[in-house]
């Protein structure tokens, strides 16, 4: 998330138009510091399985050798027999043509990690770690390694400053439409070059600051108690077996073919816990999460239990599943992932600039011609009292980093 503070390009007389000024500049500068940190995170958590991709060279495969659907039964066959594994929770698709598949395991002493397979082949190819940059990202932006019912609130208020912002950046900016094409001036000084830049990428960012305001409401809202009904599930009889990791070749072709338009993501493997097998991906239904389509198999006999379509969700549950899939941009694949990451980054610089502004205008008055250089001890300065809550936040967020490795 990330906040407009467009700055008008003439000065305002009305006492009216003044005030939404205000307002404007107040929401874009006190919170400035952490609305930052967490828009750039989020940027980051876009792309965040391609840096664990560079980091990790066991999660790499060559294109070019993946022949054919993934090996599910193989993999766990061969996860299984892997030193060091000593539960396997299940197996997730590759992310993209080079990635290998992963399996989620537990080790004796409880803790997660994960293996990669290549996705034809089943071998083994290597050990990650379960903190990876996805995690470290993901839990950053979403609740700042707090609990997640005092996190994603705190994280969440941040999309009605940025709704705030998303309006009254109509009324700072006159004839906001024509800014689309302005270009940047070089050669000026440092106020006038932020303010440019920021109100070149405004009106570019207006439709996706809004996306990510109400998505980001909805997070806030739905953890206070508006969270939709579960899905449909089934439950394991009571004595059912547990079948080895291997023998699971018949589940996953019985819930193939009873739901043959299924593209497989994820592949629960059997345990005491939870001895079905259960699959999900995506089907016909658009912005769900995967697991709103999945089918429940018992291994033992391979009878299909249940199975689930996101056709089939009620409003509330249809809201919700949107959510990830419009937030993060991940629905259609690098087509949507590429434009999310890129303004993504351009709404970061919107944070940046829109306290920037605030600052030089004040230096402005005092000195020509303005530096860059002052523009960023300018915002800190500006931001007041405030700035040592953005510090707090950001700083329990780092603090509470290290229990992300004990799981």
């Amino acid at each position: 998330m990330a906040t407009i503070a467009a700055t008008p390009s003439r000065p305002v007389p009305r006492k009216s138009s003044r005030v939404w000024w205000n307002v404007h500049q107040w929401v874009g500068l006190k919170l400035s510091l952490f609305m930052t940190f967490v828009v750039f995170t989020g940027t980051l958590a876009v792309v965040s399985a391609e840096i664990d991709w560079l980091l990790q060279p066991d999660l790499r495969v060559s294109p070019s050798s993946v022949e054919g659907p993934v090996a599910w039964a193989k993999i766990a066959e061969n996860a299984a027999q892997h030193p060091g594994a000593a539960k396997l929770n299940g197996i997730e698709a590759p992310v993209a043509s080079a990635f290998a598949a992963r399996v989620t395991i537990e080790h004796a002493d409880g803790t997660l990690g994960f293996l990669y397979a290549h996705p034809t082949t089943g071998k083994i190819q290597g050990e990650g770690p379960w903190v990876g940059a996805a995690r470290i990202l993901r839990n950053m932006h979403r609740h700042l390694n707090m609990p997640v019912k005092y996190g994603v609130p705190i994280v969440g208020s941040l999309a009605f400053l940025l709704l705030i912002t998303f309006v009254t950046s109509f009324v700072v900016y006159k004839k906001w439409w024509r800014g689309f094409f302005k270009p940047i001036r070089g050669g000026r000084d440092a106020r006038t070059w932020w303010g440019d830049f920021h109100r070149l990428a405004g009106v570019w960012s207006l439709w996706f600051v809004l996306l990510i305001a109400l998505t980001g409401v909805w997070y806030f809202v739905e953890e206070l108690g508006l969270e939709a009904p579960r899905h449909p599930q089934v439950e394991a009889a009571e004595g059912t077996k547990v079948v080895s990791p291997g023998a699971i070749a018949g589940a996953i072709a019985a819930a193939q073919a009873a739901y043959p338009g299924l593209d497989v993501k994820y592949v629960s493997v059997p345990s005491e816990d939870d001895p079905l097998v259960r699959l999900t991906g995506d089907y016909e239904a658009v912005l769900v999460r995967e697991r709103s389509n999945a089918v429940y198999v018992d291994p033992n006999t391979n009878t299909v239990l249940l199975k689930t379509d996101g056709r089939d969700l009620s409003v509330h549950q249809r809201i919700s599943e949107m959510a990830d899939p419009l937030h993060f941009g991940y629905f259609g694949g690098y087509w949507t992932k590429v434009p999310w990451f890129l303004f993504g980054l351009l709404m970061t610089g919107l944070s940046v600039s829109g306290a920037a502004i605030y600052s030089l205008r004040i230096v402005h008055a005092h000195e020509k011609p303005v530096r860059m250089a002052q523009s960023f001890k300018g915002m800190w300065n500006g931001m007041g009292r405030w700035r040592w809550l953005s510090v707090l936040l950001i700083g329990i967020g780092f603090w509470l980093l290290p229990e992300l490795f004990t799981q």
